[in-house]
């Protein structure tokens, strides 16, 4: 499954951003709403793999439960559209320590352990920067 995500950027802490992503290359007889679909973040120029990364918003597919990490909860919103294999996070009130690289993966199954070894490799990911 390969992803491409966009949205990135400098903001300004307290400000918003909406990254996107989307999947493709799935094996036939297997959908985009089959899987587990998370966002990821890590620092930049780690593979987007393994558990070298801190997962921040997952989404279990065909309309099952939706979990965030305790950091992001309450600003971040994840979403996704099985008819065009996409998902989407909307950030808001920012904080520095949002900055990272950000990308998406799916996994076999529920969000939950939200751990990065159960989902797959992600995409070259989306740099978010948030500073004054």
């Amino acid at each position: 499954v390969q992803f491409v995500e966009s949205g990135g950027g400098l903001v300004q802490p307290g400000g918003g951003l909406k990254l996107s992503c989307i999947a493709s290359g799935f094996t036939s007889g297997f959908a985009f709403d089959d899987y587990a679909v998370a966002w990821f973040r890590q620092v930049p120029g780690l593979e987007p793999k393994g558990d070298d990364r801190e997962s921040v918003a997952c989404a279990e597919g065909r309309g099952g439960p939706i979990y965030y990490a305790g950091s992001v909860k309450g600003r971040f919103s994840i979403s996704r559209d099985g008819a065009k294999n996409t998902v989407v996070l909307q950030m808001d009130n920012l904080k520095s320590e949002d900055t990272a690289a950000y990308h998406c993966a799916v996994g076999a199954g529920l969000c939950i352990p939200m751990e990065g070894s159960r989902f797959g490799a992600g995409g070259q990911g989306t740099q978010v920067t948030v500073s004054s």
